[in-house]
């Protein structure tokens, strides 16, 4: 079966886990901007292996796509209204299209990426070991790009494995919304009649580069996200945050979730496209817990940030970790 790429968002690529393993030698990771809504919309869509089946990532706007053979498919993340030949389809559920239908995705009413998982995964060819799409070293995914009008997929399943997947779904009863039990809870802090979206940090690795009004700053601040945001590195906008003798350091290693800090005192947290070293100072890591939430940032939108440890962090990966699992018991 193959997905037709009718017309796309304004940014829609293909995406996985990312490509692990190759940092060493310059690759980045890539992969879901959103890990979690991605391995969320795979388990809805009867992919077990949720890290590991591709989906489409799109951006800001769904796209229209057309299944040519029949389908189960599921879509997170964003809240993009869809619907399958002009028939309003809700997210967070299992869904089946038949051969010819035509899946509508539109603009995001709230959050910024929207994922699109089918049962069988993408099929294009894996590059050291992923399916990602690397947008910079052009690698990956449909030809290393974003898709077009007129692309065509390949997803991996037979057609007599869609129908027995779509089955086994609606024999447990499990062809219905997941409701409110599909994320697990998140921190806010309130300041005065503003909610805002507090992003959990373990402090460093290299803390003592700033002062302690700089890292009071950084806490006790309230940032907005510029419009210099990507797949890459959302760029903040707030209170400066004070070094001790300048943020440039000797290069290093970054990982997803990097508060750098550049020259002018303003916070860079690290998204799945972030360079494999950088010369600035980091301030903090946000935690994997928190990472799917930065990704669905908008420009403009306000954030803040807290201290945790590092148990607290594993806590938080651990129940992000125990939705996941229910999801799929679900969908066993």
């Amino acid at each position: 079966m193959n997905l037709h790429v009718i017309s796309p968002g304004p940014l829609t690529t293909v995406q996985d886990a990312g490509r692990t393993g190759y940092a060493a030698r310059g690759f980045r990771t890539c992969g879901a901007a959103d890990g979690y809504a991605m391995r969320t919309a795979n388990l809805l869509a009867g992919n077990p292996q949720a890290a590991g089946a591709a989906v489409l990532e799109m951006t800001l706007q769904g796209g229209k796509y057309q299944f040519d053979g029949d389908a189960v498919f599921a879509l997170a993340g964003a809240d993009m209204p869809a619907a399958l030949d002009g028939r309003p389809v809700p997210a967070y559920t299992p869904l089946l299209a038949r051969a010819g239908q035509v899946l509508a995705i539109g603009a995001a009413r709230s959050g910024l990426r929207g994922y699109l998982a089918v049962f069988g995964g993408v099929d294009t060819p894996p590059v050291l070991g992923s399916r990602s799409t690397d947008l910079k070293c052009r690698m990956g995914g449909l030809d290393g790009r974003a898709l077009k009008a007129g692309d065509v997929l390949p997803i991996g399943a037979a057609p007599a494995m869609v129908e027995q997947r779509w089955q086994q779904i609606c024999a447990k009863g499990a062809n219905r919304p997941l409701g409110t039990a599909r994320t697990p809870a998140r921190p806010w802090r309130f300041l005065g009649g503003r909610k805002l979206p507090l992003f959990r940090a373990v402090p460093g690795p290299q803390t003592d580069a700033f002062t302690a009004v700089g890292q009071a700053a950084f806490v006790h601040g309230v940032y907005a996200l510029t419009a210099d945001c990507d797949r890459m590195a959302c760029k903040l906008r707030g209170p400066q945050i004070e070094t001790v003798d300048g943020s440039d350091i000797v290069s290093d290693g970054i990982v997803a979730g990097s508060v750098q800090v550049s020259a002018n005192g303003q916070p860079i947290v690290m998204l799945a496209d972030h360079q494999t070293t950088g010369g600035y100072a980091k301030i903090a890591t946000v935690i994997s817990a928190d990472l799917s939430a930065m990704a669905q940032l908008r420009p403009g939108e306000k954030l803040a940030f807290q201290y945790v440890t590092a148990a607290q962090a594993v806590a938080g990966a651990r129940a992000q970790a125990a939705v996941l699992d229910k999801i799929r018991e679900r969908m066993k």
